[in-house]
């Protein structure tokens, strides 16, 4: 389940994500297979190559891509989490979410 995320930032990450950009959504999460976390990042595109190479760019695996349309994205949790939000430069997620 989500929570902490507005309809407005679902639709703006929606609309960027089909707009074919890398966009980021953070949001608190659980997960019973995860319970050391609480937030994912859902880092989208609807262009999946250029999805595709991002992750490789910052050595993530392909291959675990949620490929469901109109909204791929890849699921950041943990230190990868906070690893690609500063490089991203995605400040206000990283602080909003606690994860600096």
């Amino acid at each position: 389940m989500a929570f902490g995320v507005s309809k407005e930032e679902l639709a703006r990450w929606k609309a960027a994500v089909a707009r074919q950009e890398i966009a980021f959504l953070t949001h608190y999460w659980y997960d019973p297979r995860f319970p050391e976390y609480n937030s994912v990042t859902k880092a989208g595109c609807s262009d999946l190559e250029r999805l595709e190479q991002w992750c490789a760019s910052h050595g993530l695996n392909p291959r675990y891509i949620h490929r469901r349309q109109p909204y791929p994205h890849f699921d950041l949790i943990g230190s990868k989490q906070r690893e690609v939000l500063r490089k991203e430069q995605q400040w206000e997620q990283l602080t909003r979410f606690k994860l600096l």
